[in-house]
């Protein structure tokens, strides 16, 4: 009796492993037509977020060398009172 359901479920497991993949082929193929044209006419926001936060490396760079040599300025009191206030508001 467990061996004829395990048999069933794994021709179902497969049938359905099968009619995925052509229908992920079908839209490959079909995709890639429509990918580049939707590309160019993307709203200026979708290209925004497509090319990610704007970082300014320098910055950076100039943070991690004041840590590194130990002149970045911390203000214990002001990270604390900030924390305090972000954990108020949520409540």
């Amino acid at each position: 009796m467990i061996k004829s359901v395990g048999q069933n479920i794994s021709a179902a497991i497969e049938a359905t492993r099968l009619r995925e993949g052509a229908k992920t082929r079908a839209s490959a193929a079909t995709g890639s037509a429509t990918s580049s044209a939707s590309a160019a006419s993307a709203s200026p926001a979708a290209r925004m977020a497509a090319q990610g936060a704007p970082v300014d490396m320098d910055r950076i760079a100039a943070i991690k060398a004041a840590i590194a040599s130990g002149n970045y300025p911390v203000n214990a009191n002001a990270i604390a009172e900030r924390m305090v206030a972000l954990d108020l508001s949520a409540a």
